[in-house]
């Protein structure tokens, strides 16, 4: 090889190996160098030098040349082995090595980003490496055993990572809860203690490894360098991994968002909503307020004798007229009248249209069973905030009954009766003598006044306290009202409609 400045060439001969050259300006190349057992030279390139086998010193084929640079500019060694550089970076370092090796634990995904998840258990072959945390479907002797191929992995980043015991987020026990730096929240639990203990203990001494890394770096990620047969890529260094300083408060204000959302406890939750709801209570409006502004509408069950009788300005409400003059018109000899049920459905919807006092008429077809209209009546009367015998009569009207002598125990019954209310007093009379014409068709109906005392007892008189028996309280309201009905005419006279 001929060149008109003075520099070292390397010749290369694919047949006899390598042969070296020296040329300067103006002058024949020199012979071949003797053959030697070994030329080692300075820098990149390691290599054997032999002498060629050619005696006849003809010039070799199949060769190539290259340009060796000088001395101070050698570079490193370059592995050219891919395999090599896929696995191993150019300091020697090794990639993320497994840590704990794969075992089968219960996890759990409950936030992502911040965002609460259904809670899903799921049995999980877990593997911790340095810096994150896998998790399989299933082990690869598994997975080879069932000729599946092995299924990618869903990775955990370890670094800056919380890990902490818990008891709140679970009714399980033994279980880790995992928070990430970008709001991911996981849940691991084993049925065995210790098997959750080490993984506990193996995942803390990762997460402060990785706080502690060299250099003080908060993150310790291990970065995998690729190079092709001609050159190596540069390792990116730490700055060139950090994210922008927009990037970093963003994500810095999620991971505060989110520890304020949701790392308080339970009970604390618990806390708040009590507190909110008894503010709530407290400043809800009282119901006559909202019947003042007319968004409570006045009703007729469950209203306040008094109040329904003053509003519709009778002394007997109108729903029990309307009630007693139907059952008086086409009910008096229905079997068992007052003590057969109506459907509760229509009687709700009876109900319904009293309450909105819309016009009622019910001889329509719609009530043309008689015992709903008997039901509706006695709901009506169950549903009052007072009994027709008011609270303060109970124990006296019981005093009375007690009474041996059948005289005395009429009038004090008549006594106690004209001490009531004006309103409880003139329904009283109109159900009564409703009652006794009711009588008057036993035979069709087959209603006595035992029966209709059973039916009427607790519907129209009960005491505003549960003290005592009830079962005893029962049987003197029976006795009260089937005493009434005896003696009708006597306590109320001659009654009409």
């Amino acid at each position: 090889m001929y060149t008109s400045s003075k520099r070292h060439f390397l010749s290369v001969s694919a047949e006899t190996g390598f042969e070296l050259y020296f040329s300067e300006p103006d002058r024949e190349p020199v012979s071949a160098m003797q053959k030697q057992p070994a030329l080692v030279l300075p820098g990149a390139v390691q290599m054997r030098i032999k002498s060629s086998q050619n005696s006849s010193g003809e010039r070799l084929s199949q060769t190539k040349s290259m340009v060796l640079p000088e001395p101070d500019t050698l570079q490193k060694p370059i592995n050219r082995h891919r395999r090599n550089q896929s696995q191993h970076n150019i300091d020697g370092s090794v990639g993320p090595q497994t840590v704990l090796k794969g075992e089968y634990l219960n996890k759990a995904k409950i936030a992502e980003g911040g965002k609460k998840l259904r809670k899903n258990w799921t049995s999980t072959w877990v593997v911790l490496c340095s810096n994150q945390l896998l998790f399989y479907k299933e082990s690869k002797q598994e997975a080879v055993a069932n000729l599946k191929p092995g299924g990618k992995a869903d990775g955990v980043d370890l670094c800056g990572a919380i890990i902490e015991w818990t008891t709140e987020k679970s009714s399980r026990k033994n279980v880790v809860q995992i928070t990430t730096l970008t709001g991911q929240e996981f849940l691991l639990q084993a049925d065995h203690f210790p098997t959750i203990c080490k993984w506990h203990d193996a995942l803390k001494k990762a997460v402060d490894s990785l706080s502690s890394g060299p250099g003080g770096k908060s993150c310790g990620r291990v970065a995998l360098n690729r190079s092709n047969s001609t050159e190596c890529l540069p390792r990116p260094t730490c700055e060139a991994t950090k994210p922008k300083p927009k990037e970093t408060k963003s994500e810095h204000r999620r991971s505060i968002m989110f520890k304020l959302n949701y790392s308080a406890s339970d009970s604390a939750d618990k806390n708040g909503v009590k507190n909110r709801l008894k503010k709530f209570i407290s400043r809800r409006p009282s119901m006559k307020t909202l019947q003042e502004k007319g968004l409570i509408k006045d009703r007729v069950f469950g209203c306040h004798m008094l109040t329904l009788c003053e509003r519709e300005g009778t002394t007997v409400p109108r729903f029990v007229k309307l009630c007693v003059d139907e059952v008086e018109k086409r009910g008096l000899e229905a079997d068992g009248i007052y003590r057969v049920s109506g459907n509760l459905a229509v009687i709700q919807k009876l109900r319904f249209l009293v309450d909105q006092e819309e016009e009622l008429d019910l001889g329509d077809s719609q009530w043309e069973d008689i015992h709903v209209i008997t039901g509706a009546l006695k709901m009506f009367f169950r549903e009052l905030p007072e009994p027709l015998f008011p609270f303060r009569f109970f124990d006296l009207f019981v005093e009375a009954i007690k009474i041996k002598e059948p005289t005395q125990k009429v009038q004090a019954m008549k006594k106690l009766i004209h001490q009531l209310p004006k309103p409880n007093h003139n329904t009283m009379k109109l159900l009564f003598h409703h009652l006794r014409r009711l009588l008057t068709k036993s035979k069709e109906n087959l209603m006595s006044t035992q029966g209709i005392s059973i039916v009427f007892g607790p519907t129209l008189m009960w005491p505003e306290f549960e003290s005592g028996n009830m079962e005893v309280n029962m049987v003197y309201q029976n006795q009260i009202v089937e005493s009434i009905l005896i003696e009708c005419v006597e306590i109320f006279g001659p009654g009409g409609m």
